[in-house]
């Protein structure tokens, strides 16, 4: 039956399952070792079952495919359980299947038994996955396979867990090749509310100026937004987790609203011209809401998502539009083109409004302290880090931003050069890629929401380049995360992994100290021990620097780091008396006082 499970996961195209092996999980691995002689699947050995999780949510998010990782029963089930949560509160399609002792041993404690007769995990599961379920029989086992993957990629998306006694691993197949074909029985949905869509259209024609708040969930449909948004001149801001989707240099952006947002997203949404916000693939969770603030939770928003769960967030919206993001806007886009060539809108007023180079707008005038973003200072200003870790990199790099200061400083300051501002498609609708084109689903930043586990971007990181190796990956992470999960640097090690890893390291789990500071509380819990993570990184097999200043960064060999077949840490001595932009999190603290 292991057999039959891989097979499936070969026709659905994936290349790697990360996980730990054990007994209760052999017959998976023995059908794995198969398919990696055919030149097919191949198994990632992750350093702990947590971050095997976390490689194959970074699998996905760069591949836009499910992410599948693998855990024996017991302990092995149970360190999954943080990366599902987060997973699953980030709408990230996982596979996880778990090993079980074999069904005669329920209950008679065998070893590392997580049955309902034991360490129940199908119960820790059922909380934090879409679906959940134990294969007793191998009649059960196909039909139960198909209805998780279809829970993991509908919407809204997330993880899904399978336990699999030993013995039912072994028992041959009811069948010996895959009854189902999967391409189409997992086609994403484009279907659209045509009198919704019309309702919108009319309220737009009556707006008189409309701001965009792009979320995470709009990675498939970001060409036609940003069209939109330049057919329309309109400006638009991003939560956190949807930055990564547009250019920080697009002229009609005007900065991240929400945790580590810029006044100038605030100013935007509150400008009292403005009398329709369209926010579009938000969850509209507390910190891609600035907290629930009122300056996006009011009547003149429309909300448009594929899922019913955020739309619920939203009551106060004066529209709620379910649906295909991406067909919703090709119908916007084509709409407006046929419009103005309906009308004989003149020539040169329609090439003005797409002429985005005419708009002058410069990102470094939304930063909430410019001087710390260019200054010399040792040791080296947070801020003047993100700046140099804008420039050093192309424009390919995937950034992942860890739980904590790092994804405060990332998303108010981290700003890459990317020319591409979207697709020009006068006649808009369905148009096959071409080059230059993005093919990530995950952006060039990404970073957790809502759950936010800490260490989740040092695995994240190891699968993103193992699904994409032709790109440099950059994981900005903390000292605290590092020591929680900096084992993973390992599996990039051993799969020779250009993943650049940067650890701010402040001698502190520095969220909590600001946080505290802030909030006039004890200073308790959050410093740590001088640690040399230059060292850490040599000693795993990985090269390390440590980095003092701006100008160690400027000294280091940056072509000799990009094209090293292997990873990198810089150990980055940042100074810990700045407070990172975390006043929206402030707010809902003091609220709940």
């Amino acid at each position: 039956m292991a057999d039959l499970l891989v097979a499936y996961l070969e026709q659905m195209g994936v290349e790697y399952v990360f996980g730990i092996p054990g007994g209760a999980i052999e017959p998976l691995y023995n059908a794995l070792a198969r398919s990696e002689r055919r030149g097919s699947i191949r198994h990632v050995l992750a350093r702990h079952e947590a971050g095997a999780a976390s490689m194959a949510d970074g699998y996905a998010r760069e591949t836009g495919k499910i992410g599948v990782c693998i855990a024996t029963s017991g302990p092995g089930a149970t360190n999954l359980i943080t990366a599902a949560a987060t997973a699953y509160d980030n709408n990230v399609p996982l596979l996880m299947v778990t090993g079980q002792p074999a069904l005669p041993h329920f209950g008679r404690h065998p070893l590392q038994e997580s049955s309902c007769t034991g360490i129940n995990v199908l119960g820790m599961f059922r909380h934090c996955t879409r679906y959940n379920s134990l294969v007793s029989h191998a009649k059960q086992f196909e039909p139960k396979l198909v209805q998780a993957l279809q829970h993991a990629t509908r919407t809204p998306r997330g993880p899904v867990h399978l336990a699999v006694p030993v013995d039912v691993f072994r028992q041959p197949a009811m069948v010996e090749t895959p009854s189902y074909d999967l391409s189409n029985l997992l086609r994403p949905s484009s279907l659209v509310d045509d009198d919704a869509v019309e309702a919108l259209r009319d309220k737009l024609a009556q707006a008189r100026k409309v701001v965009l708040l792009v979320g995470g969930g709009c990675g498939e449909a970001i060409h036609s937004i940003l069209q939109f948004a330049g057919l329309k001149g309109a400006t638009f801001v991003t939560t956190p987790d949807g930055k990564g989707l547009v250019s920080p240099q697009h002229p009609l952006f005007r900065g991240v609203f929400g945790f580590g947002g810029h006044q100038s997203a605030d100013d935007a949404l509150t400008d009292p011209s403005v009398d329709m916000i369209l926010a579009i693939g938000a969850s509209m969770g507390e910190w891609n809401t600035g907290g629930w603030s009122n300056s996006l939770m009011n009547a003149r928003m429309v909300h448009i998502d594929e899922s019913e769960d955020n739309l619920a967030r939203t009551p106060m919206a004066s529209l709620h539009m379910r649906g295909s993001i991406r067909a919703i806007f090709n119908r916007l886009v084509e709409r407006i083109h046929d419009i103005r060539i309906g009308t004989e809108v003149p020539v040169e007023k329609r090439s003005a409004t797409r002429d985005l180079a005419a708009i002058k707008f410069d990102p470094d005038s939304i930063l909430a302290a410019p001087h710390a973003f260019t200054s010399d200072a040792a040791p080296i200003k947070p801020q003047r880090l993100m700046r140099e870790l804008s420039k050093m990199f192309p424009p390919t790099t995937r950034f992942l931003a860890d739980t904590g200061n790092s994804v405060a400083w990332a998303t108010h300051y981290l700003q890459p050069q990317d020319r591409r501002m979207g697709e020009r498609r006068l006649g808009g609708g369905e148009r096959k890629r071409v080059p230059g084109q993005r093919t990530s689903h995950g952006g060039w930043l990404r970073v957790t929401m809502n759950f936010a586990a800490m260490g989740w971007a040092i695995g994240g990181a190891v699968g993103t380049a193992m699904a994409n190796p032709s790109v440099p990956v950059v994981c900005i992470t903390g000292d605290g995360s590092l020591l929680m999960n900096g084992q993973e640097i390992s599996v990039a090690v051993a799969e020779r992994l250009n993943c650049i890893f940067v650890v701010l390291n402040d001698r502190a789990l520095g969220m909590v100290k600001h946080g505290q500071r802030l909030a006039g509380a004890e200073r308790v819990g959050c410093d740590m021990p001088p640690t040399d993570f230059a060292m850490l990184a040599r000693a795993l097999g990985a090269d390390g620097y440590t980095i003092k200043s701006p100008a160690d960064l400027e000294a280091l060999d940056m072509d000799a780091i990009l094209t090293r077949n292997g990873p990198t840490l810089l150990d980055v001595h940042i100074d810990g008396d700045e407070v990172p932009p975390m006043n929206a999190r402030m707010r809902v603290l003091a609220a709940n006082q």
